[in-house]
């Protein structure tokens, strides 16, 4: 049996759709009060769901009866400032249990981490599974989270687990609708002004699914991966984007200084309104910054060859939600 964590949200529903779709029958896990995503509602008979959050040992252990394989895709992701202990601890600690019942049970498992667990590299090299977040000089929660539980699994695997981690860029697809990285798609098609100076790299949702499942499915252990398409800069992006919905691209440049005034004005409006700030310190501040992500190791590893990110972008813009 397969299970499958975290598969309401963005990628644990594509990865599941793309199970069964190869003619798996699953288990996934899911909180007691999350909604099944439309994504997997023609596949409710290929799918075994059972309530069991990651911080509650019992029902994670029965959940993982009869279990061989583990894709853990869930986690708290929140921008909030008062969410961050809590959502690092959560995240830790739901990384640690889940962790220890498949070194116990002999589960193989592929956890899925984060570029943000990723150090930066030097000025004109390309960033590689080689660098290491360094988390004394981080202060973004989420990124302390994804490191702290990647720590986790690397305490697993020299206890004896065998799994393999996997660091995707900003994962990009039709099913994110208008949150997560699904925001980008939104604003831009609102009416974007601005760009900023900054590069990041960005992957389709289906080859994520596709390379965790083909390292599953490989005699891979005890190494992470970076799985990452192509890198563009925010203008690039923004400009592709915006052309795909026949609208003026951004052109002018918000400077770092510009951008310092909008985070802390969105923060002021989250405190008003107790809602995520559309952007925070870390995000405003990586936005003017340069990463470019090698992808060399994942396709060496299975023979991977990633979607153009145009066609992705293209699906999008085509099929909104």
């Amino acid at each position: 049996m397969i299970l499958v964590t975290g598969a309401t949200g963005f990628l644990g529903a594509e990865l599941a759709k793309e199970l069964v779709q190869r003619g798996n029958t699953i288990r996934c896990t899911k909180r007691p009060a999350s909604k099944i995503p439309a994504l997997l509602a023609p596949y409710t008979t290929r799918i075994d769901w059972v309530d069991a959050d990651l911080m509650d040992v019992f029902a994670l252990e029965d959940a993982l009866e009869s279990v061989t394989e583990v894709y853990n895709c869930a986690a708290w992701v929140s921008m909030k400032q008062a969410d961050k202990e809590p959502m690092i601890r959560t995240n830790v600690n739901g990384t640690a249990n889940l962790v220890n019942l498949c070194v116990e049970k002999g589960i193989r498992m592929v956890h899925t981490s984060s570029v943000a667990a990723v150090g930066e590299a030097k000025p004109g090299e390309m960033i590689t599974e080689k660098h290491h977040l360094d988390p004394t000089l981080e202060n973004d929660g989420y990124a302390i989270s994804k490191l702290e539980s990647e720590m986790e699994v690397w305490r697993g695997i020299a206890e004896g687990l065998d799994a393999v981690i996997v660091n995707p860029t900003i994962i990009i697809g039709v099913s994110a609708g208008t949150e997560g990285s699904g925001q980008i798609f939104e604003t831009v098609r609102k009416g974007l002004k601005f760009y900023t100076k900054g590069t990041i790299g960005f992957v389709d949702v289906q080859d994520v699914a596709k390379c965790m499942i083909a390292l599953m499915e490989s005699s891979i252990s005890g190494k992470r991966y970076i799985i990452n398409a192509e890198n563009r800069s925010y203008q690039q992006i923004f400009t592709e984007i915006a052309n795909c919905y026949h609208i003026k691209p951004p052109v002018t440049l918000a400077k770092p200084w510009m951008m310092e005034l909008a985070w802390r004005g969105a923060s002021f409006i989250a405190a008003v309104t107790g809602k995520d700030p559309a952007l925070d310190k870390t995000s405003a501040r990586a936005a003017s910054v340069t990463r470019n992500f090698d992808n060399a190791e994942i396709k060496k590893a299975i023979g991977f060859e990633f979607r153009p990110l145009s066609e992705t972008i293209k699906e999008i813009c085509e099929n909104p939600t």
